[in-house]
């Protein structure tokens, strides 16, 4: 099994949203460093990774 980790994802989401045309490079801007704000707050960042886990466990339950 192929395991990518989020923020490759949520990176390549964003530059396909970019490409795209559904956002811009402002708000792509703020996403990112919101992303590493997020990442860099202890506080926060183990409630988000730990819905993360869940809603990758639950999806992988899906299609199996």
């Amino acid at each position: 099994m192929l395991s990518v980790s989020a923020l490759v994802l949520f990176g390549i989401i964003l530059v396909i949203f970019i490409r795209g045309g559904q956002i811009k490079w402002p708000q792509a801007i703020v996403a990112v460093l919101f992303g590493f704000m997020l990442n860099q707050s202890a506080q926060l960042s183990k409630p988000v990774q730990d819905f993360l886990t869940q809603l990758a466990k639950t999806l992988s339950n899906i299609t199996s």
